[in-house]
């Protein structure tokens, strides 16, 4: 068979080669194996959004059974730790000291508005340096100071002024983890820095070291040497998600509601698409160090901060927001989410599938374009 029309013989050759390298090839082997490891090590068990046991001071002005009521209250529940304070003075020193989250005071007359059917307010001080978890704080207190005066009303049979009644239901996580939503997220995360770096360190390694360059005069095709290249490191990137889905189902305990055939559809598009980019940038740096760099900064930054994965596009500003639909990372990032916690919603999947199969066709197809049989 001629040279322009390629020959398996030969692809079958630099298949062979390129699995042997990898195989002599520690670094390799680690940014497939060993990193989706500890990078799901690390975030699933050291970052979490869940605000649990947040320790708060707890102030009664006047100690009283109900005051002892309430404070039991927050006792039992799983999202505070609270520490009972003999002032408010004190309170404030835990606060600025960060011993403490917040302040639940009760002013010396609660007790006897509340017997007395008038309003009974409770102050509620937070310490706001993270105005995420303030708000967080903020939302379980109120809670819980409302679930105590329901009860304590059924208790008395007292009645309770609330026309309007919220029964709120969660759908896709029920449990409320955070675990559920970042460790998808984690693993979009993983597969771009798999199929980025692996490509751009490995091909800039071959223009570093020449081997490329005599690849260029053998009558191996661009075609074959694209192949031979992508192949080996599609394996490995399938490889490292195989990992992290099972990592994430029996170890972090998170649901898988969609096809598992169809996350492995989309995850095949994603890591196309992001050994294109590594593709690409290998090929304009030729230079192991900077095309690291640039893989970092143009594939992992963007991944990590724009997707999706931890911050909420939508509240981005509206130029960002567009910014994001530049980034592979965000479609598989609301894929991911979607078959783990909702299930096989196709009006989710096939536009954000098609959008990825677009992208690996652009990049891959610019990588051929900028790759030519010549030294120059």
């Amino acid at each position: 068979m001629s040279a322009r029309g390629g020959s398996p013989m030969r692809l079958r050759g630099l298949l062979r080669k390129e699995f042997t390298q990898v195989l002599r090839d520690p670094s390799s082997l680690a940014i497939a194996f060993v990193m989706p490891v500890i990078l799901l090590l690390l975030f699933g068990y050291g970052v979490s959004l869940d605000a649990k046991h947040v320790p708060i001071g707890f102030v009664a002005d006047s100690p009283g059974p109900t005051s002892s009521s309430l404070l039991g209250a927050f006792r039992r529940s799983p999202y505070f730790a609270p520490r009972v304070l003999p002032d408010m003075h004190a309170a404030e020193t835990a606060l600025m000291t960060r011993r403490i989250d917040a302040i639940v005071h009760l002013q010396s007359n609660f007790a006897a508005q509340l017997k007395g059917g008038r309003n009974a307010p409770v102050q509620l001080i937070v310490n706001g340096v993270d105005a995420n978890q303030a708000r967080i704080v903020e939302g379980y207190v109120g809670l819980a100071v409302r679930d105590w005066a329901q009860q304590r009303a059924r208790a008395h049979a007292e009645h309770m002024n609330q026309p309007v009644v919220l029964e709120p239901r969660v759908w896709f996580n029920a449990e409320v983890r955070s675990r559920n939503y970042l460790v998808p997220g984690l693993i979009a995360v993983v597969m771009t820095l798999i199929g980025a770096l692996l490509t751009a360190l490995v091909m800039a390694r071959e223009w570093e070291r020449g081997t490329l360059e005599a690849l260029m005069v053998t009558p191996v095709t661009l075609r074959e040497i694209l192949l031979g290249k992508l192949i080996p490191y599609f394996v490995l990137g399938m490889g490292g998600m195989t990992i992290s889905l099972l990592l994430a189902l029996w170890l972090f305990d998170v649901p898988l509601r969609g096809s598992l055939w169809v996350l492995f559809g989309v995850s095949a598009l994603f890591l196309l698409a992001a050994l294109g980019m590594g593709l690409l940038i290998s090929v304009v740096a030729r230079n192991q160090f900077i095309a690291g760099l640039i893989a970092i900064i143009a594939t992992f930054l963007p991944a990590f901060m724009l997707s999706g994965f931890i911050f909420d596009i939508g509240s981005m500003p509206v130029w960002l927001q567009w910014l994001t639909h530049l980034i592979a990372a965000r479609y598989f990032v609301t894929l991911l989410h979607t078959l783990f916690l909702a299930g096989d919603v196709w009006a989710v999947i096939l536009p954000n599938a098609l959008a990825l199969a677009l992208m690996a066709v652009f990049f891959i197809g610019v990588s051929r374009l900028r790759i030519h049989k010549r030294l120059d």
